[in-house]
């Protein structure tokens, strides 16, 4: 027996709807912050999604394997992009000392520089997109919700990420 006052149970149709909305605001996100960046700093999305988890990384550089869980990659996806970011400069395979079967992906100095420029688009966007919203408490309460859901449905993606 509920006691009174309780708020009611989530019930299924909460759950789809909140999952469908979780799909639909990445979506809109996606399609707001990809194309200025790609027409601004010559970075397609996916470019963008690897210098930046890269850049925010101690040392600029994630294992190959860590760094597809963090994406939305597959593992021969993920090595294409690294091909064509090695290709234009921005990113160096390096061999990984404990196994010799890993790589590491890691940031050039042409990385950074590429990444500082995007990230101030980047920060423009957000803000536009962001500022007045959610006040501060809702950004960290939705962040802190969104890492538990994250964790949840892609543990692997938790590794190093900020």
């Amino acid at each position: 027996m509920e006691s009174a006052g309780a708020p009611d149970p989530v019930t299924e149709m909460d759950r789809i709807t909140l999952v469908g909305l979780i799909f639909e605001t990445a979506s809109g996100l996606h399609r707001a912050v990809d194309a200025p960046l790609e027409r601004q700093c010559e970075l397609a999305g996916q470019d963008f999604e690897i210098l930046i988890r890269l850049a925010r990384t101690s040392g600029g550089r994630l294992r190959m394997s860590d760094l597809a869980a963090q994406t939305d990659l597959t593992p021969s996806g993920l090595t294409r992009a690294v091909d064509r970011l090695s290709e234009a400069g921005l990113v160096r395979r390096e061999a990984c000392r404990e196994d010799r079967r890993g790589a590491f992906a890691a940031l050039t100095g042409s990385g950074e520089a590429r990444m500082r420029e995007a990230l101030d688009i980047h920060r423009g966007q957000l803000a536009e997109l962001l500022d007045g919203v959610l006040d501060p408490d809702e950004e960290l309460a939705l962040t802190a919700a969104l890492r538990k859901l994250r964790d949840r449905v892609n543990p692997g993606a938790s590794v190093i990420t900020a």
